[in-house]
């Protein structure tokens, strides 16, 4: 393996510019070095190349991973629509490991190219789903597991429910907690769902283009179920403009010995209630909370926010490639998140019960409906 690691960034301004610092990440691991940026906007191009300070940049990916040649790829915008063409593109250039942005692509067709083509490279994809490094889902990892929780019974989910809240909101939060709900709960077993659009059911003409090169999405509010591989129940729900201060984003933990309530981030907000009727106005059994250390203990570590996370994930793609491994949060595992949300559009559009993996790898929002009355 390089005693240094070359990095080049994929960025693309106006059409998701670079994330959540997924060009600026590198800067904190000192075995890397960015040599190159790629932007398809003229200005954007000069202001990373000036951000990042290097002097190599491209106004196309493609030119510059065949002139750079790099060992690593941050594959940054935010929009999905390009992230099927950059990842295949990076994986056919020989690169040893991509850090994506999320979400990682728009449909299953997109999620199965991408696969195969880091298979054939051996190219490892860490996606940036910064929780998933979090130290403190390790201790909510160890309470399910170590029997603090008890039975692990149900796992409710929420979106951010600001104006994107429905279908949007499923995809560009929603991974992020979906994501938690198959790591803590297992994979989906199957889902059913219910999306409205102004209180009546969504149909065709309820679908139009999301923002973010998302693709077709419907609904202005969702509620969808899981059965899950570790006989939890999953819910996820979102509800346009139903935000609450503090938010409600993030995921319930319900178990047969008490709740686990967590946000998203490097370090979430986490709080445990030892109560088996759940009952959260009782003050005899305030919640606790969770840091680092454990239920009750001070919490050692500042918050570095998602970079600190970026960071983690990063420094995990690196010794995935060393031990041939794959990263902790890997691109098979949020195609399985990415799978449960178009599972919550086939159900719906079906007005069925759908068993995972789904048998169709089209965008269920592109077939026809299925159900009455559409």
């Amino acid at each position: 393996m390089p005693s240094t690691y070359r990095v080049a960034v994929i960025g693309s301004t106006g059409q998701g510019n670079y994330g959540h610092g997924l060009d600026m990440v590198w800067k904190n691991l000192p075995q890397c070095e960015v040599v190159a940026v790629a932007d398809d906007h003229p200005d954007g191009l000069a202001n990373a190349k000036m951000r990042l300070g290097v002097q190599q940049g491209f106004e196309s990916y493609h030119s510059m991973l065949e002139a750079v040649q790099p060992d690593l790829v941050s594959v940054a915008p935010r929009w999905t629509h390009q992230h099927r063409d950059m990842v295949i593109a990076a994986a056919r250039a020989g690169v040893k490991g991509i850090y994506l942005e999320k979400p990682v692509c728009r449909s299953l067709e997109e999620a199965d190219e991408m696969l195969e083509e880091c298979r054939k490279s051996q190219t490892k994809v860490a996606v940036a789903h910064q929780t998933r490094y979090s130290p403190i889902l390790k201790v909510v990892y160890g309470m399910i597991h170590d029997g603090t929780l008890g039975d692990l019974l149900e796992i409710h989910a929420r979106g951010k429910e600001d104006h994107r809240g429905g279908g949007e909101d499923l995809w560009v939060l929603g991974t992020h907690v979906l994501n938690l709900m198959q790591f803590l709960g297992g994979g989906p077993q199957w889902c059913t769902s219910m999306i409205l659009q102004q209180g009546q059911l969504a149909g065709p003409g309820d679908i139009h283009p999301g923002n973010e090169g998302l693709g077709p999405i419907a609904g202005d509010a969702i509620q969808a179920h899981f059965a899950l591989e570790s006989g939890a129940m999953g819910r996820w729900s979102s509800i346009r403009d139903a935000a609450a201060h503090p938010s409600r984003f993030g995921i319930t933990l319900k178990g047969s010995r008490g709740l686990i309530t967590m946000g998203t981030g490097f370090l979430p907000k986490a709080y445990w209630l030892a109560n088996p009727s759940w009952n959260t106005g009782s003050n005899q059994r305030p919640w606790t909370p969770i840091s680092s250390n454990g239920p009750g203990q001070l919490e050692p570590l500042e918050d570095g926010g998602l970079q600190a996370g970026n960071v983690l994930a990063c420094q995990d793609l690196i010794a995935a490639i060393e031990d041939d491994r794959q990263p902790e949060s890997n691109l098979a595992d949020a195609s399985l998140t990415t799978e449960m949300i178009l599972g919550v559009f086939e159900s719906h559009r079906t007005g069925k019960r759908i068993s995972f993996p789904m048998s169709s790898r089209q965008h269920p929002l592109t077939l026809p409906f299925e159900w009455k009355g559409s």
